[in-house]
């Protein structure tokens, strides 16, 4: 039924492809019985929570409001695994249920489909979670019912995730399986072979000095670029974050949970870090749009300075990675300037690079 529109993609070649898609789209078809607007709503609104951009907004409140390392981690491991994901779909171009049939499509979705970034970052993201959650409630008496409850929360979000894909109509059972397995093996990756659930070995890192850990950060970012041109924004970001964090931790190191005069963090002081984090980010990201090249520049309209512009992907990398910079260096220095942190010694940080 599907095979001749199946051809105009690669997959075209593998015989048990058509069945398989043919099988996805009964199986959409078969939960999409039970749509009505509210459920749509719903399922839309627990779709946009799988994604990056509703992750590294929470990654960021996690970095300036509870543990500045965590959300490092967090912040490099969801920042790689999208990446991964989008090479990943680009390179294998397999479609989306609603090329297939357009019917389908409860939603709208860009790009190809397997694996799905969905299931993929939800995933890492909400075992990542778990796992750090389930260390710190280790010495609390009720640890086994708490540690139940935070794996199975994990769990729903995950599985509730990747249902939501299906419903819409965006992915086939198989982009979701797929998504999961590549979100699997990044975990492995980055955890199986430690002692700690951590893709950042502070020992191993002690021994690199700040410029090391700039190059290394560097020439992983050139690495990206190369293998995979068409986005500039992820590996500027990581790069940004990276060199950030490090001068942050070397020059005027921010805890986010340290003491101000005696006293922890209070609601008023999260409050305000999060006003002035967020909205330097916003001040950051917007305002650059404005300048640097590009349809919503103000010199949009000049030969060389539109889309088209041979600056537009130079433009487009400082655009982000000077976000990234922001959100690990220059937010914490702000935070400290308006007394909303408390300035650490560096003499006693030097293990604490990353």
């Amino acid at each position: 039924m599907y095979t001749s529109q199946i051809e105009m993609f690669p997959a075209e070649n593998l015989p048990a492809i058509p069945q398989i898609y043919s099988w996805g789209i009964e199986v959409i078809k078969l939960i999409q019985r039970i749509e009505n607007p509210a459920l749509t709503a719903f399922m839309n609104f627990i779709s946009a929570l799988g994604t990056q951009y509703f992750f590294l907004p929470l990654i960021l409140f996690i970095f300036w409001l509870i543990d500045e390392k965590r959300g490092l981690r967090l912040g490099i491991l969801i920042i790689a695994s999208a990446w991964i994901n989008i090479f990943v779909k680009d390179f294998l171009k397999l479609p989306r249920p609603f090329f297939l049939e357009p019917s389908l499509a409860l939603a709208q979705a860009g790009g190809f489909g397997a694996p799905s970034g969905h299931a993929q970052l939800s995933l890492i993201f909400w075992i990542s979670a778990a796992a750090w959650l389930t260390n710190v409630f280790a010495k609390s008496a009720k640890f086994e019912q708490y540690r139940q409850l935070v794996w199975a929360a994990a769990c729903f979000f995950i599985l509730l995730t990747g249902f939501s894909r299906i419903y819409l109509g965006v992915h086939f059972p198989t982009d979701i399986i797929a998504g999961w397995l590549l979100g699997g093996i990044i975990l492995f990756i980055c955890f199986g072979l430690g002692s700690k659930f951590s893709p950042i070995p502070d020992k191993l890192l002690a021994l690199a000095g700040i410029r090391s850990l700039n190059i290394c950060a560097a020439a992983i970012t050139l690495l990206a670029n190369g293998l995979y041109p068409r986005d500039r924004s992820l590996p500027a970001l990581f790069l940004g974050f990276c060199i950030g964090y490090n001068l942050m931790k070397n020059f005027f190191p921010f805890s986010a949970q340290a003491e101000i005069g005696g006293k922890k963090p209070g609601v008023i002081t999260m409050l305000s870090r999060c006003l002035i984090g967020f909205g330097g980010v916003a001040v950051i990201f917007l305002g650059l749009r404005l300048i640097l090249p590009g349809e919503e520049s103000l010199f949009g309209g000049t030969r060389f300075w539109g889309p088209a512009s041979s600056f537009f992907e130079l433009g487009r990398f400082l655009h982000y990675g000077l976000v990234g910079i922001w959100v690990s260096a220059g937010a914490p220095w702000a935070f400290q300037r308006m007394g909303l942190a408390q300035a650490q010694n560096t003499g006693d940080d030097s293990s604490e690079q990353t």
